[in-house]
């Protein structure tokens, strides 16, 4: 009888006793098309139906779970009416990520969510059952105009602020990129090189030119160095979340400034200019840009020269823009080409003179000729009527 008792006894400590409530850690032994099986260590199996899985009614649980994977599950019922216990996994993931959380916002440590949806001030994320929000101003370093645009991405985030009475998860990306940002500050200071390539994007847009970010730091591209055509809008150029290779012109640590330039060095125009407008050759140009001292005449895209209030007509020019306006098409003669500087002085009046008669030839300082001869050589051939 003794033995019989000891045998009871242990056979009664042996039993697992659970409650409704309790969050019990289990393995799954099989996963159905509307539930899941798994082992709680109890005299019979749980059962998690699809409703109980996760937040998401529609979810299929093969996509969820497989066989041999550890969860934890929330007890509804120890008899759900035909000997088995009814298992949440959503609830005790509801209850559990509160601890969860709490971990990650102690060890300053970072979690992955979906955006679920857009709502005022800011969207929603989906944490283990729990509605966790971040607020617009959290989302990026950067202004964000479209909240939608974020909706099904995921985004890794920190957890700023918790109140589980509250049921309110805070979390925020912008702490994530700021981090980011300073790491990558440190290392492209300490790479940056002048006249080097470097790829990044375009962020913002000004009226004196583009910014871009080379990971971490932006960078001006002024519009004298978009392009080798004369820039008045960036827009022209390049947009907003633009990829572009830029090169490094100058920088300035200790003010945080970066020139870039986008123009290709290769295609610079006026390479081989010198070769191509000599000296003393006549061509067509049109001018891009009147001011006080004269006109600014493109040769070709990128090449301009110059042509001086003194050299636009025989006759005295008081005011620039009273002779030539922007977009008038002109003759004008090359004088002078400075291709390191690149400068090149013109001249309208010289292009557009009448040749003159050339009576060099004529030696008027030799005593064996008069006035009447040079007049009398040059009329030789021609007969009165």
């Amino acid at each position: 009888m003794e033995n019989m008792e000891d045998l009871m006894k242990e056979l009664n400590d042996s039993i697992k006793v659970i409650h409704p409530g309790d969050i019990l850690k289990g393995t799954v032994l099989a996963v159905k098309e509307d539930e899941v099986l798994v082992n709680i260590g109890y005299m019979t199996d749980g059962i998690i139906a699809r409703e109980e899985l996760s937040s998401d009614p529609r979810v299929n649980p093969r996509d969820v779970l497989n066989v041999g994977d550890e969860i934890f599950a929330y007890v509804i019922e120890v008899n759900d009416g035909e000997g088995n216990v009814a298992l949440s996994k959503k609830m005790a993931d509801s209850v559990k990520v509160w601890d969860d959380l709490r971990q990650l916002k102690d060890e300053e440590k970072t979690l992955t969510v979906r955006i679920k949806e857009a709502v005022k001030g800011g969207v929603t994320a989906d944490v283990k059952g729990v509605r966790a929000f971040i607020p617009a101003s959290q989302l990026s370093l950067r202004h964000v105009e479209d909240l939608g645009s974020f909706v099904g991405k995921d985004l890794e985030v920190a957890v700023m602020e918790l109140d589980e009475e509250k049921r309110r998860i805070i979390l925020s990306r912008k702490e994530i990129e700021r981090k980011e940002a300073d790491a990558n500050k440190t290392e492209l200071w300490a790479t940056l090189k002048k006249g080097e390539k470097r790829r990044g994007t375009v962020t913002r847009l000004a009226r004196f030119g583009a910014f871009v970010d080379l990971g971490g730091v932006d960078g001006l591209v002024h519009n004298n160095d978009l392009s080798w055509k004369r820039i008045f809008n960036p827009a022209d150029v390049v947009s907003v979340g633009d990829a572009v290779e830029v090169y490094v012109l100058d920088f300035d640590k200790a003010t945080g400034r970066i020139s870039l330039g986008l123009k290709d060095v290769a295609q610079n125009p006026w390479n081989g200019v010198k070769d191509k407008y000599p000296a003393g050759a006549v061509v067509d140009g049109t001018v891009v840009r009147v001011v006080d001292f004269g006109a600014f005449v493109e040769l070709e895209p990128g090449v301009e020269g110059l042509v001086h209030i003194s050299e636009i007509s025989e006759e005295r020019v008081v005011k620039t823009s009273d002779v030539l306006k922007a977009s008038d098409k002109v003759k004008v003669k090359i004088l002078e080409v400075d291709p390191k500087k690149e400068k090149i002085s013109l001249s309208i009046k010289e292009a557009t003179a009448k040749p003159q008669e050339d009576y060099s030839q004529y030696n008027t300082s030799d005593d064996s000729g008069t006035i009447g001869d040079l007049f009398k050589e040059k009329f030789k051939n021609f007969k009165f009527d």
